[in-house]
């Protein structure tokens, strides 16, 4: 990933107005259709709160072409008014294989959380991300080990005790962790390379690195992590990918999880995930079998430009083929990255995706957010922002409103909060849930 970009914060009084008239110039038009930003001629949506910018660490790469460039965006802190607290979308359910046991999650909140950075600043941006869903349980930590040499690959200690602290204050917590299979991993090496280091990794001449990283782990007391080993190997853009050989790679695949699961304590999960779609290669080609694959996971973004959500579904290789791929395999499935991209700011995309994961349920998902993905950091996504929030917003465990008693409360006064039949078209336009009170959150408080 590239340095993130810095951004000027603006007042928030400003930023209520813009968002004010974003919202009437939508609510004029006919709705937002999958893939469509906003009406032509309306101004671009301000989100409601604008954090200040900090410096972040180098982070690992985003997907392939067919995924996502790796842009991270600012640190942000928000400072967001307490909205009327909701009722929690239905948690995902946890299927617990033989070969490993992990956390089950609480009945009421679901296994989610957000890629907010791979160092101990993305550790502790969960706690804002946290905040800015009205104290929402986040349970997830997701992070990458850098690719460039092995001793990375190895899982620097103090790079996993960071992460590995923050795991070990709950135990319904989970540690996801993205391991390159190769170092140079984006150093665009050409397929006669990547095959010949295929073939030496089947072979076992890359063993003991990942002996180091298994034993690091278990030290760290984190015996129990996730691993999403090699991640969209069915694309190009990494030297871990499968297509110059995908014998090998299974079999180098299959060698890395027998060395990883000797380590004595280990209780490792091995997610095995694909971008969505075709890409370079079927990623059924890849599938090293299920003795050694403990889920199934996609890389899900919105793309490519034009695609509509149930095109995403319905394409080979695409979401209902992961389902029925798992389904078929007896393994539960997950998403460890997944967000907008080519369509924008998309919030018909961004609900259909958390209503597919909603009666999915993944072990897991983890929203990528930096720009062009993300709803908390990039500000450029206020509409589907507002829908991710609705979703997810106060997903702790509270009595369920009942809608009289949540058309009926009290709002605060203020400046510039458009009228009550604009919120009623926001929940019906955007797909946003019938006990959120949009309308309030574009309220200056």
């Amino acid at each position: 990933m590239a340095p993130q970009q810095s951004r000027v914060r603006t007042g928030r009084l400003a930023v209520v107005a813009a968002t004010v008239v974003a919202s009437v110039a939508l609510a004029s038009g006919t709705g937002l259709a999958a893939g469509t930003v906003r009406p032509a001629g309306s101004p671009v949506p301000t989100p409601v709160t604008t954090p200040p910018a900090v410096t972040a660490p180098s982070a690992p790469s985003a997907p392939s072409a067919s995924v996502a460039p790796a842009v991270p965006a600012t640190t942000p802190v928000p400072s967001v008014p307490e909205p009327q607290k909701p009722v929690p979308s239905r948690p995902a359910t946890a299927t617990k294989p033989t070969t490993a046991t992990m956390p089950t999650p609480r009945e009421e909140t679901p296994a989610y959380g957000a890629f907010l950075g791979s160092g101990s600043l993305g550790m502790a941006r969960i706690e804002s991300f946290s905040r800015w869903l009205g104290g929402a349980d986040v349970r997830v930590g997701h992070t990458y080990l850098p690719g460039d040499h092995w001793q990375d690959i190895e899982g620097d200690p103090r790079f996993l005790d960071t992460w590995a602290r923050w795991r070990r204050e709950k135990d319904d917590r989970m540690l996801v962790l993205n391991v390159p299979l190769q170092e140079r991993n984006e150093e665009g090496l050409s397929d006669t390379t990547v095959r010949a280091l295929l073939r030496q990794g089947a072979a076992g001449e890359f063993d003991q690195h990942f002996r180091v990283l298994a034993e690091r782990l278990v030290a760290a007391k984190v015996p129990d992590t996730v691993l999403v080993l090699g991640w969209e190997m069915n694309g190009t853009t990494y030297t871990h990918r499968c297509g110059p050989d995908p014998e090998a790679w299974k079999k180098y695949w299959k060698r890395i999880v027998t060395v990883m699961r000797s380590v004595p304590g280990q209780r490792f999960r091995f997610d095995f995930a694909p971008s969505r779609g075709l890409d370079a290669v079927a990623w059924t080609r890849c599938y090293p079998g299920d003795d050694t694959v403990d889920i199934i996971g996609m890389d899900a973004y919105d793309q490519p430009r034009g695609l509509s959500f149930d095109e995403q579904v319905k394409e080979p290789y695409g979401l209902q083929a992961q389902v029925d791929f798992a389904k078929a395999h007896g393994k539960p499935i997950s998403y460890p990255e997944w967000g907008l991209f080519r369509n924008g700011d998309n919030p018909v995309y961004m609900r259909r995706m958390l209503e597919w994961m909603d009666q999915h349920k993944p072990l897991y998902n983890t929203l990528t957010d930096y720009c062009p993905h993300g709803v908390w950091e990039c500000t450029s996504h206020s509409l589907s922002s507002l829908v991710y929030r609705s979703f997810l917003f106060s997903s702790a465990s509270r009595p369920i409103a009942s809608a009289a008693s949540t058309a009926s409360a009290p709002q605060p006064a203020a400046i510039g909060c458009p009228p009550s039949a604009l919120g009623d078209w926001l929940r019906h336009s955007l797909g946003v849930l019938p006990w959120l009170r949009p309308e309030s959150w574009l309220c200056a408080r």
